[in-house]
């Protein structure tokens, strides 16, 4: 097993994301290792994409997509459900994978409650927290379609085929 760089998560947002599926998600909670295999990803990609957070600029939430690549970004959704996002591409430039969902755990609350990962982890670099991902071989085939959830968007941007899925 290979712990991805720095270097993988500094690339455009929609290379990373299709890169990303496949890969293992690891979290280490005390002495154990939880482990979980990516199966679909979503990209959003800067002020100009609608979907994306940082569409209206910097603001004390939005600030974490602005750091380097591979910096952690974890949310509370509708006050239940963290989401996992890892910052991608150049330091100043917001875009991030949202880690949609993982083997067993098919929708992006229910990965980060199965790996236990809160807001804890918010801020932090994937490289050096205890949250990392690695590259075991595994190859699959990827189908893209339409990210979900994203009524808000532009038509332009709900059109957009950013999300990243796993063949089964």
């Amino acid at each position: 097993m290979e712990k991805l760089t720095p270097e993988f998560y500094r690339r455009d947002c929609p290379q990373v994301a299709r890169d990303l599926v496949g890969k293992v998600l690891v979290h280490r909670v005390g002495t154990e290792e939880r482990r979980l295999r990516i199966t679909e990803t979503e990209c959003y990609c800067g002020e100009s994409d609608t979907a994306c957070h940082a569409h209206r600029g910097r603001t004390k939430r939005t600030e974490v997509l602005y750091a380097p690549a591979g910096t952690i970004y974890v949310y509370l959704c509708y006050g239940i459900h963290w989401l996992l996002n890892i910052v991608t591409g150049e330091e100043g430039h917001p875009e991030a994978v949202l880690i949609r969902a993982c083997e067993g755990a098919n929708g992006p609350g229910k990965l980060t409650k199965a790996l236990g990962i809160t807001g804890e982890l918010n801020r932090q670099n994937v490289s050096d927290a205890a949250l990392w991902v690695e590259d075991d071989g595994f190859r699959c085939e990827i189908t893209t379609d339409k990210r979900v959830g994203i009524g808000y968007a532009s038509q332009e941007d709900q059109d957009r085929l950013w999300r990243f899925v796993m063949e089964k």
